[in-house]
C-alpha cells in the first residue's frame, strides 16, 4: 500500500498539463488548453485540459478526470501505478508496505504480465552488461553496430543467454508465474518442457508511449538458416504490434517540440538516429503502417517525414503507407537515402550538422516523390503514364482537407504536364463512388436508428429535462458550494395584533447549506443514480471539511464518479447551453448573483416535482375508476397551488411539463 502522504503529495506537486503535454500535443485555448482525443479518431480538437481545475475531458469519448484517472485511462495503470509513475516524474520518494506473494498473487492478469516484463527487461540487460557471455557476444554485436555504452543503457537494450531456459528458471526462482511467463511469451511452454523464446539474441524492449515494457524484439547472431533473423514477442494482452512504435517513448517530447516525426522501419535505424542527435524518430518494428499507429504519431505532431532504404523495390513497396497518413489527415514528405543506404547506416556515418541538412534537403513532398519514383518506371509508357496519374489522384483523394487536396491537383497537373481539368474531373468520380457507397451505408445506419429513436423520443425528452437540473445542482455544489451568499427566508411571525404574517429575512448560508436544507425540506432525491451518489458524496465532504479543495476532493473519488464530476466541471469550456430557458432549466448569467442562481435552480426542481406528483395522481385518477375522486382532486388542488406560488417566486408564468 502506498502511504497516504505520499499520495498527497503527488496530487500537490503533479501538474494535469504536463503530464498530458508528454502523451498530447496540447494547444493554449483562453484559460484552458486544447489537443485532439488520444482515445478516438478525430480531426477537430475536443480534448480539454484545465490549468485552474487540474482536469481534463475528452468531450469525443466521454472520458474525464484527474491527472491519474488520464494515466489509468490512457496507459491502462492501475491506481498505484499511476501514482508511481507520478512520482517517479516529480522525484517523490514512495513510502509504502514491501509486496509479499500474498499481494502478486491477487494482481490481476495485466498488472501480472507488465511485472513479467519488467522483471525480463532488467534480467537481459543486466546480462548483457553484467555477464561474460553477454558482453563477449551481445555487448560485441552492440559495439560493432557503432553502439555507444550510452545509448546501450538508454534503450535498455539486453541480450538473451544461449541457454534453453536461463531466463525461464530465473524468473520463476523469483517467484513469477509461469502462466504469465507464457502469456507475454517470453517461453514456450509444451507438455513435458518450457524454454526460451529469445535463447541466444540481442534484445530490443518495446515500449509504451509512457515507458512501460510492452514486449520484446530478438536478432539472432548466428548464421543458423532455419531460424528468424528477428523474432517478436507474440500478441498478448499489453503487447498489439499494429498499435506500438518502437521508440516512441524517447521521441514524445522531441517530436512535440520539434512538430515533425521521423518515420523508419528497423530499431537499428531509431536507435543510430537518436545516436547521431535526432530523437524525434520511430519505427514500425518491420510490419506495415497501421492506422492505430499513425494515430499514435498524430497525437503529437501533424507532421510526418517518411526515411526510406535507398533500393528501388523497397521504396514500391514500403510507399502504400503514405496513403493511410494522407487519409488521417497528416502532412507526409518523404526521404530517400542514396542506393547501398538506409537510415542506420547513412546515419552511422554522418555528423549531426550535415545530416540535418540531408534531411532538410532531400524530404520532398509526397506528390514529387511519388512522380519521380513511379515515372522512372513509366518512362515513355502512355499507358503506364495514365496509371501513374490515375495513382497520385487517387492518394490525393485520400486528404481529408479540401484547400490542400486542390493544392496537391494543381502541383500534379504541374509535374505531369497534364491539365488540371481532366485531374480534377478523375477526382470528382472518385468522390462520387465513394460518396455513393457512404450514402448507402449511412442510410442503413439512419434507418436502424429511426426505429430506436421513434420508440425513445418521447421519454427522452422528459428524462433530458430532469436530468439537466439535476446536474445543475451538481454544477452549483462542485463550484460554489464553499461559497457564503445572502439568501431570503420567508418567516411566518405573529403582528402587534396578534395575526400570522410572511415576514421576508436575508440570511447568509454556505451554498452548499442551503441545496441540502432546501432538498432536505422537500425530501427530495436525484433520480438519476450517479447524481444522487455524487451529491451524497459532497455533502458529506462538505460536512466533514472544513474547506474545499477541488483536486483533494476529486483525488478520493472512484473512477466512474470522478468521470462525471469533470464532465460536470467541464461541460460550460465545451459549449453554451441553447435555450434551456424555455424548457425550465436555469443558466447561470453573468448579471445574476450565486444566490439566485441557487434558488432559482431548486425552485425549478421542486416545481418538477410537484409537476411529477400532480401527473401521477390525474393517471391514478383515471385508471382506478372509483367513484369518489375528490380527495385525489383536493390534493390536485393543493399542488396546483404550490406550481402557482413557484410561478410567482420565480417571477415568470411557467407552462406545464406534459
Amino acid at each position: 500500500m502506498i502511504s497516504k502522504s505520499t499520495i498527497e503529495n503527488v496530487f500537490e506537486t503533479a501538474r494535469v498539463e504536463e503530464v498530458i503535454g508528454d502523451f498530447v500535443q496540447l494547444k493554449r485555448s483562453g484559460s484552458n488548453l486544447k489537443g485532439l482525443s488520444p482515445f478516438v479518431d478525430e480531426k477537430s480538437p475536443s480534448f480539454m485540459v484545465s490549468p485552474v481545475k487540474q482536469i481534463w475531458k475528452d468531450f469525443s469519448s466521454g472520458k474525464g478526470g484527474n491527472v491519474v484517472t488520464f494515466l489509468m485511462e490512457h496507459e491502462h495503470f492501475t491506481y498505484p501505478e499511476a501514482i508511481k509513475f507520478l512520482a517517479k516524474k516529480y522525484n517523490i520518494e514512495v513510502e509504502e508496505t514491501v509486496q509479499t506473494n500474498e499481494d502478486l498473487a491477487v494482481a490481476n492478469e495485466k498488472e501480472s504480465m507488465y511485472l513479467v516484463s519488467e522483471f525480463a527487461n532488467k534480467f537481459l540487460n543486466h546480462t548483457l552488461l553484467e555477464t561474460d557471455e553477454g558482453k563477449a557476444i551481445g555487448l560485441t554485436y552492440f559495439k560493432e553496430r557503432g553502439f555507444t555504452l550510452e545509448i546501450i543503457k538508454k534503450f535498455s537494450l539486453g541480450y538473451s543467454p544461449n541457454s534453453w531456459d536461463a531466463f525461464t528458471k530465473e524468473a520463476l526462482g523469483k517467484g513469477y508465474k509461469l502462466e504469465f511467463l507464457e502469456k507475454t511469451g517470453l517461453t514456450i511452454v509444451k507438455e513435458d518442457k518450457q524454454f526460451d523464446r529469445f535463447k541466444g539474441r540481442v534484445m530490443f524492449p518495446i515500449q509504451s508511449m509512457s515507458g512501460r515494457v510492452l514486449g520484446f524484439g530478438g536478432r539472432i547472431l548466428t548464421n543458423d538458416k532455419k531460424a528468424a533473423k528477428y523474432v517478436n514477442s507474440p500478441e498478448s494482452e499489453i503487447y498489439h504490434k499494429s498499435k506500438v512504435l518502437y521508440g516512441i517513448y524517447h521521441a514524445k517530447q522531441a517530436i512535440a517540440k520539434q512538430d515533425n516525426c521521423y518515420l523508419v522501419e528497423g530499431y537499428t535505424d531509431v536507435i543510430q538516429f537518436n545516436q547521431a542527435g535526432i530523437e524525434n524518430v520511430v519505427a514500425s518494428s518491420g510490419t506495415a503502417l497501421t492506422p492505430d499507429q499513425i494515430r499514435l504519431i498524430s497525437r503529437l505532431t501533424k507532421n510526418i517525414t517518411v526515411l526510406f532504404d535507398g533500393d528501388a523495390a523497397g521504396l514500391r513497396a514500403s510507399i502504400r503507407g503514405i496513403d493511410l497518413i494522407l487519409e488521417a489527415g497528416v502532412n507526409v514528405r518523404v526521404c530517400a537515402f542514396p542506393d547501398g543506404e538506409d537510415p542506420d547506416s547513412f546515419a552511422k556515418k554522418t555528423p549531426y550538422d550535415k545530416l540535418v541538412l540531408f534531411l532538410e534537403e532531400n524530404a520532398k513532398d509526397f506528390i514529387q516523390f511519388k512522380a519521380s519514383l513511379l515515372m522512372k518506371e513509366a518512362k515513355n509508357d502512355p499507358i503506364k503514364k495514365a496509371d501513374l496519374i490515375r495513382d497520385m489522384v487517387i492518394s490525393i483523394s485520400k486528404i481529408p482537407d479540401r484547400i490542400k487536396r486542390e493544392v496537391y491537383l494543381q502541383e500534379c497537373s504541374r509535374i505531369m504536364d497534364i491539365s488540371e481539368e481532366v485531374l480534377f474531373n478523375t477526382l470528382a468520380q472518385l468522390d462520387k463512388k465513394e460518396l455513393t457507397e457512404t450514402n448507402k451505408k449511412f442510410k442503413e445506419e439512419q434507418k436502424a436508428f429511426q426505429v430506436h429513436k421513434n420508440e425513445n423520443a418521447a421519454s427522452n425528452a422528459k428524462i433530458d429535462i430532469q436530468n439537466e437540473l439535476e446536474r445543475k445542482i451538481i454544477e452549483m455544489l462542485l463550484l460554489y458550494g464553499d461559497s457564503i451568499e445572502d439568501f431570503e427566508d420567508v418567516m411566518i411571525k405573529a403582528n402587534e395584533e396578534g395575526d400570522f404574517i410572511e415576514v421576508k429575512e436575508t440570511n447568509p448560508y454556505k451554498v452548499y447549506q442551503r441545496i441540502y436544507l432546501s432538498l432536505q425540506e422537500d425530501e427530495i432525491e436525484l433520480a438519476n443514480p450517479i447524481f444522487q451518489a455524487i451529491y451524497t458524496n459532497l455533502i458529506n465532504y462538505y460536512h466533514q471539511n472544513e474547506s474545499f479543495e477541488m483536486e483533494k476532493y476529486i483525488m478520493q473519488l472512484d473512477n466512474e464518479i470522478a468521470q462525471e464530476v469533470t464532465s460536470i466541471l467541464m461541460n460550460e469550456e465545451r459549449e453554451v447551453l441553447h435555450n434551456w430557458e424555455s424548457q425550465q432549466i436555469i443558466v447561470k448569467q453573468k448579471d445574476k448573483t450565486i444566490a439566485q442562481y441557487v434558488t432559482e435552480t431548486i425552485l425549478t426542481l421542486r416545481w418538477y416535482w410537484v409537476n411529477k406528483i400532480i401527473e401521477e395522481l390525474k393517471t391514478e385518477m383515471s385508471t382506478q375508476n372509483r367513484d369518489d375522486n375528490s380527495e385525489t382532486l383536493s390534493m390536485v388542488m393543493d399542488y396546483l397551488g404550490l406550481t402557482n406560488m413557484f410561478s410567482k417566486k420565480l417571477g415568470r408564468v411557467m407552462s406545464r411539463y406534459s
